[in-house]
């Protein structure tokens, strides 16, 4: 892997998605906390639809935490997963009011102690809302990451790891919501749109597929 051929495929993609950004819905710490542990395994529209209604109701983490858990099951029972999801979340939530005063605390170290954080979860926030500089490995990027060749490890943890490596730590953000961006609208798990990739001679992965115009 060069430098150059790294620089070359951000850039390409930079230039193919000047808008990218989360797809989830959120409007402060608390609320994307909760979104990105209801997208696991869950789509971020889906997601959306739920959290539409769910963020009127419960406003702040004592609110979460003194939730019930088998009505919450059934408020995010869409999202998959639910009964596990709802554990976690309100388990999260009492942690926030007993540690950190209702707060989503704003350092990896504190994040991922967290019941249902990892470090996924941990960047995104980092990354999104408390501008620091985080590289969140959620399936679209594992995915373009493989394909691209920019990682191997099949252990997204290991992959945060390797595009940190050859990523400026200035470009972690963006350059994850880049590839995110492009695996979500064109190097998608089946069938990728090959034919119009910006980074399609820039990529040797047997996925490769090409539909007719």
């Amino acid at each position: 892997m060069t430098e150059d051929r790294v620089k070359k495929i951000l850039s390409l993609l930079e230039k193919a998605y000047p808008d990218a950004a989360l797809v989830l819905h959120y409007k402060n710490p608390l609320e994307l906390l909760v979104a990105t542990i209801l997208a696991a395994q869950c789509t971020d529209e889906r997601v959306n639809k739920v959290t539409e209604t769910l963020f009127r109701k419960y406003k702040a983490a004592k609110d979460y935490s003194s939730a019930k858990q088998d009505v919450f099951e059934q408020e995010i029972r869409s999202t998959g997963f639910y009964k596990n999801k709802a554990k976690n979340i309100i388990a999260c939530c009492k942690e926030l009011v007993e540690r950190f005063d209702g707060k989503v605390p704003d350092t990896m170290e504190d994040l991922v102690t967290l019941p249902g954080v990892g470090r996924k979860t941990a960047s995104v926030l980092l990354g999104n809302v408390f501008g620091k500089q985080a590289m969140a490995v959620d399936t679209h990027v594992f995915r373009v990451s493989h394909r691209l060749e920019l990682a191997e490890s099949n252990d997204p943890d290991k992959v945060e790891q390797e595009l940190c490596k050859i990523i400026p730590q200035e470009k972690w953000t963006r350059s994850c919501l880049v590839l995110g961006t492009h695996g979500r609208r064109t190097c998608i798990a089946r069938k990728p749109l090959c034919n119009v990739c910006v980074v399609e001679k820039l990529c040797n992965s047997p996925d490769k597929t090409y539909h007719s115009k």
